[in-house]
């Protein structure tokens, strides 16, 4: 062990805590991961701490006893595990982060809190009080869970008053939130990193492009982003780095209107569309995380190219030995099977100008939607 060394709990298993830990043992960091399968992503990557079941208490023990400190990739993370761990065993980030990162109801009277702009909302959770907050908040609208959802999942659009039965019958019969529908030019989003030194480092905004719910790819920086714009975003950053004490990497999605950003929702760890940072940034997403919760400095987060695209590859692998051909491009795969809607892993491509990024992409139709092919 390093005089740095720290034994990092994580809460999962999946494909980020697979690259926390590719990224932290250049740092000479130790890992064990607390998992229900030993075939998920990051199972051989550290020790692996099985649970018999979603509430396996001598596993969570298992986990306080290796660490250091804990960490988790999933803001659906028990809040009552959180809050047990911490009395023995640092949790970064704390309660307060995932207590309202978890509920997009507490997640919105946050933004309300600290001024920053979000989506009108009404939390409703009968088809009486859905009925009232359409009437109040008009159409179209979102409808979504109050918490698990992601991905798309657990989201209705609503058109039309005809449609609320649909939606009620689709994914109600629980709390829910109604959000009034945004118009905006793009769907952007920024990572930034705090410490328990209160150290903040903030990588620049990114332009996300979604189908069907799940991000398919970002380009980064986003093109035609102000001063003025990315200073906005992370003064909403620091606001809420600070107001939540959080260590760790903490993400921001965000739509660009004509008035400005307004908030979409945050996440309280690394995030998919920061996973350009590996080959893109001098300090990945992952190292920053890891450096933060471990009590370390945190690294640049400037880019190494004047621009990045990261693909993420969605339900088959698809033609992957003809990236390892292209220039400039690095692919990672999750060693996960194929499924319809599943990420199985990312390819990074960096460009010197708009030209070479274009037709970098245009290499890579073959994992992009059929709308942008």
């Amino acid at each position: 062990m390093t005089p740095i060394t720290k034994k990092i709990g994580v809460l999962g298993a999946g494909q980020l805590g697979r690259m926390l830990a590719i990224s932290g043992y250049p740092l000479g960091q130790q890992f064990a991961f607390l998992a229900q399968s030993a075939e998920e992503p990051a199972a051989t990557l550290g020790q692996l701490i099985l649970a018999e079941t979603a509430d396996d208490q001598n596993a969570v023990k298992a986990l306080e006893g290796f660490a250091d400190v804990i960490t988790y990739e999933s803001e659906n993370t028990s809040v009552a595990w959180v809050r047990e761990m911490a009395k023995t065993t640092p949790v970064y980030p704390a309660e307060k982060s995932l207590f309202h990162a978890q509920h997009r109801g507490r997640e919105k009277a946050l933004f309300d809190q600290l001024s920053i702009p979000c989506a009108p909302y009404q939390v409703v959770d009968s088809i009486e009080s859905l009925t009232q907050a359409v009437e109040e908040l008009g159409l179209p609208a979102v409808l979504k869970t109050t918490t698990e959802g992601y991905d798309g999942k657990g989201q209705f659009l609503l058109k039309e008053t005809s449609q609320i039965a649909q939606a009620w019958q689709e994914i109600g019969g629980r709390e829910l939130i109604l959000e009034g529908f945004i118009e905006f030019s793009r769907e952007l989003s920024i990572v930034a990193v705090r410490n328990a030194q209160n150290e903040h480092v903030y990588y620049p905004l990114v332009q996300n492009v979604h189908e069907d719910g799940i991000l398919r790819y970002t380009i980064a920086p986003a093109r035609q982003i102000s001063d003025e714009i990315q200073t906005q975003a992370e003064a909403y950053m620091k606001a809420l780095l600070d107001e939540l004490d959080h260590v760790g990497v903490l993400t921001l999605e965000l739509f660009e209107t004509l008035d400005g950003l307004v908030a979409n929702e945050m996440a309280p760890r690394v995030h998919n569309s920061g996973h350009w940072t590996i080959e893109g940034a001098h300090t990945s997403q992952f190292e920053n995380h890891v450096r933060a919760i471990s009590g370390l400095p945190l690294g640049d987060t400037t880019p190494r190219q004047p621009l990045a695209a990261m693909v993420n590859i969605i339900g088959e692998t698809g033609p992957v030995d003809q990236v390892l051909t292209m220039p400039h491009a690095h692919l990672h795969l999750y060693d996960k099977a194929e499924r319809a809607g599943r990420k199985l892993g990312h390819i990074t491509v960096l460009a010197s100008d708009e030209t070479e990024l274009f037709s970098l992409m245009n290499a890579l139709k073959a994992f992009l939607p059929v709308a942008d092919a």
